[in-house]
């Protein structure tokens, strides 16, 4: 039978000291000690990312996808056909590059002896021979005019993983052209490598920079501003080399760095405020510094605990994609949560020991910690008479709050996912460069160009000649394919080969359609009636293999991570309906900030204006990405705020009352954290990495759409018509689910901070 939503007995027995509580005080108490482990943790996790960590680079395969089988395919009967290619590319505005044949033949003949090259394409006819027409249209690797060529290397492994030392090799080898007045750029993955190394220290000062102002702002005291920053950086340095570390044995993407300081250090202030924030209202209310560390890690460090459990478990939900790739960049984000975690409970008590009653000496205005409910007959806070407002007309505030995100949402109905190209990189960069020249002179589906690979080792020989007519014919006149070069045999005759460039860029939706057309259609029907195998491969059918996977996944992982949710919500606040309500507005906000992304990005809104080159489609992981990490911060304020509503509703009864309540004591610090959220995530739109931009923006928006709109119109108005029935949950699933406590307040007994007398409000 259904267990009613009344309110829980408040006549229980007090429970013995918690945990959380004896850690906090045994920090305030010792800190010296605490101060000393935690400096000598980040020396040492330094001294060992220096000596041991690894290095971090896009390298990853995807077994078992067609365009890895057909690699496969050709290192065993090519192996010089096969591998990895980048393009040196030759521009000369002046004169022919036919005038520097020399200096081209050395360059290549040098480029060859490089290590892990497998081969090296002279793309001038050889001396004294007559070159021949160039196909129509012209995709190299010599123009029209003969002033624009490019040299295709492969090599054995990814080039952009190699070292960036290993580019001293290649501008020796080109040095000769570039003397003689040749522009040379380095294109594809050869370009990624010669990229400038990655920096944040500007996104991470912008950030720190705006978290200080909203800080003090917010609370008035210099110390309880600077309290947060100094643990949160502490413990995201502690986390990267980690991370550094962890990288030894792993690959790891070139983002997840930059991933991890972004949430490390936004969870960072975000933990420590929500504790130094309770802590000065203890000190307020008259407890002596040591008790008040104890209390808030027993009170606002329990619900840290379980938001960052929360955070973790969405990051691991991203392993459910079966791709190590990915499952990798929510590790990489997962481990500064972690250390950020363990900050908050051990750091932040600390140094709150250390300041002890000082925490206000600095100030800049009058401090202020929680807000205090009016006491009964006064004039009830602004934030109260908005809690008010919003009781009286629910359905309005929650039909506003709906509209609005749907709005907001709109754009993801229409969401490209996709490969950001070298197109969309800064000018600055070689493979952008490298990228124009090559789409001027060849047109912009020679930056992507797909191999065709076609085995026919278990056909035999007499028939191999009837099929490679047959294949031929099939490659004729394919829809967005600008050309298809004839198929040719391999030295043992077993692979026929061919190279397709389509008529957009790579990262364009129709070289995306090319190539699904080529794996699903063309090419099986190019060997019907044959035993031979047919596979696209090359980088960009295997962006297509990726994004296919990734997209096939994604619901897969939406699922799992509400599902997690919900159950997590479930187990603390004990009401169905409330966890429901959780999951639904997470989702909600979540399409929100996708739509500000694909607006941003995919249809150039402002793109410009964030240094993004043009319209660019959705990079494949980031929705997955942004889903995972998004549904676990909005925990934080949700745990947050609900622990006050059901503590107000634990005390009184009172549904609608706790509402109010919860709004007017927890406005001003979900407010401030808030907008260091955003600050810190909004300040990585400067970086020079699209998807970084990306993640940037989206995370920032939505953090900023679930602090406004969910908590400020959605949560407050479902609440209030939800009622008492919010807290309602079935017997049998109430004996099911573990009891977890939101912020263990019970703890301690008559330790803990009571609240402000009188009632909260009248049913």
């Amino acid at each position: 039978m259904p267990s009613s939503p009344a309110r829980p007995d408040r006549a229980a027995a007090p429970r013995r000291r918690g945990a959380l509580r004896r850690t906090g005080e045994w920090c305030a108490r010792n800190f010296v000690t605490v101060l000393v482990l935690w400096v000598a943790a980040l020396a040492g996790l330094q001294v060992l990312q220096h000596a041991y960590g690894g290095d971090y680079s896009d390298d990853f395969s995807l077994p078992g996808t067609q365009s890895q089988e057909g690699l496969d395919v050709l290192k065993a009967h090519a192996p010089q056909a096969g591998g990895y290619s980048a393009q040196v590319v030759l521009h000369d505005a002046d004169k022919p590059l036919t005038s520097v044949s020399d200096q081209v033949a050395t360059a290549v003949s040098d480029l060859q002896k490089l290590p892990d090259v497998l081969s090296a394409q002279n793309p001038l006819p050889s001396s004294g021979s007559t070159p021949p027409p160039p196909p129509d249209p012209n995709t190299g690797p010599l123009s029209t005019d003969q002033k624009t060529a490019y040299i295709t290397v492969r090599f054995s492994v990814q080039p952009s993983t190699l070292d960036p030392s290993y580019l001293d090799g290649v501008d020796d080898a080109v040095r000769p052209l570039r003397s003689a007045g040749v522009e040379v750029e380095y294109g594809g993955p050869l370009g990624e490598l010669a990229r400038p190394e990655p920096s944040d220290r500007t996104s991470e000062a912008i950030g720190f920079g705006v978290a200080i102002v909203v800080l003090l702002i917010g609370f008035g005291s210099l110390l309880a501003a600077v309290l947060p920053l100094v643990t949160a950086l502490i413990c995201a340095l502690c986390g990267l080399a980690l991370l550094g570390l962890l990288a030894a044995a792993a690959t790891f993407a070139t983002v997840s760095p930059t991933l991890a300081t972004m949430i490390g250090i936004g969870v960072g202030i975000d933990y420590a405020l929500f504790l130094v924030t309770r802590h000065r209202q203890n000190l307020v209310d008259g407890q002596d510094p040591v008790t008040a560390a104890g209390n808030a890690a027993a009170t606002s460090g329990h619900a840290v605990l379980l938001s960052g459990c929360t955070v973790i478990i969405a990051l691991s939900g991203l392993w459910v994609s079966g791709i190590g790739f990915i499952g990798k960049l929510g590790l990489a984000a997962a481990v500064t949560v972690v250390t950020a975690v363990l900050g908050a409970l051990t750091l932040v008590p600390a140094i709150l020991g250390l300041i002890g009653r000082r925490i206000d000496r600095v100030r800049v205005r009058k401090p202020v910690a929680e807000t205090v409910p009016a006491p009964e007959g006064a004039e009830p806070g602004g934030w109260h008479r908005y809690a008010q407002r919003v009781e009286r007309r629910p359905w309005w505030f929650l039909a506003g709050g709906v509209v609005l995100l749907a709005v907001l949402s709109f754009p993801v109905l229409f969401i490209q996912l996709g490969h950001i190209g070298d197109g969309a990189d800064p000018k600055s960069f070689t493979d952008r460069r490298a990228f124009d020249l090559m789409s001027t002179a060849f047109g912009p589906g020679s930056n992507g160009p797909l191999t065709l690979v076609i085995d026919q080792s278990k056909v035999p020989s007499s028939d191999r000649s009837a099929l490679a007519d047959q294949a031929q014919k099939a490659l004729t006149n394919v829809p967005d394919a600008a050309v298809i070069t004839p198929l040719t045999a391999t030295s043992d005759g077993d692979v026929l080969t061919a190279t397709a460039y389509s008529v957009a860029a790579p990262q364009d939706e129709r070289t995306t359609s090319l190539t699904n057309r080529l794996t699903d259609d063309v090419l099986p029907q190019a060997v019907s009636g044959y035993d031979a195998g047919t596979y696209v491969t090359g980088t960009t059918a295997a962006q297509v293999d990726f994004l296919d996977i990734v997209s096939s996944r994604l619901p897969l992982i939406i699922a799992v991570v509400v599902g997690l949710a919900f159950l997590v919500i479930l187990a603390v606040f004990r009401g169905l309906l409330v966890a429901l309500k959780a999951a639904v507005l997470n989702v909600l906000s979540i399409a929100a900030s996708y739509g500000v992304v694909v607006a941003v990005f995919q249809w150039g809104w402002g793109g410009p204006a964030l240094g993004v080159s043009g319209k660019v489609p959705i990079e494949s992981y980031v929705p997955m990405m942004m889903f995972a990490i998004v549904f676990g911060l909005s925990m934080d304020y949700e745990i947050f705020l609900l622990s006050r509503i059901h503590e107000a509703w634990v005390r009184t009864g009172d549904a609608r009352a706790s509402v109010a309540h919860a709004l007017e004591i927890t406005a001003r610090v979900i407010t401030c954290a808030a907008l260091i959220m955003v600050s810190v995530f909004a300040a990585f739109v400067i970086s020079d990495n699209i998807v970084v931009k990306m993640l940037g923006l989206g995370l920032a928006a939505s953090v900023l759409i679930d602090a406004t709109v969910v908590r400020l119109l959605l949560v407050p108005a479902v609440m209030t018509l939800l009622g008492r029935a919010a807290w309602w949950i079935p017997g049998p699933l109430d004996r099911i689910l573990p009891h977890l406590d939101a912020e263990g307040g019970a703890e301690g007994g008559a330790e803990t901070r009571a609240e402000p007398a009188g009632p909260v409000g009248k049913k």
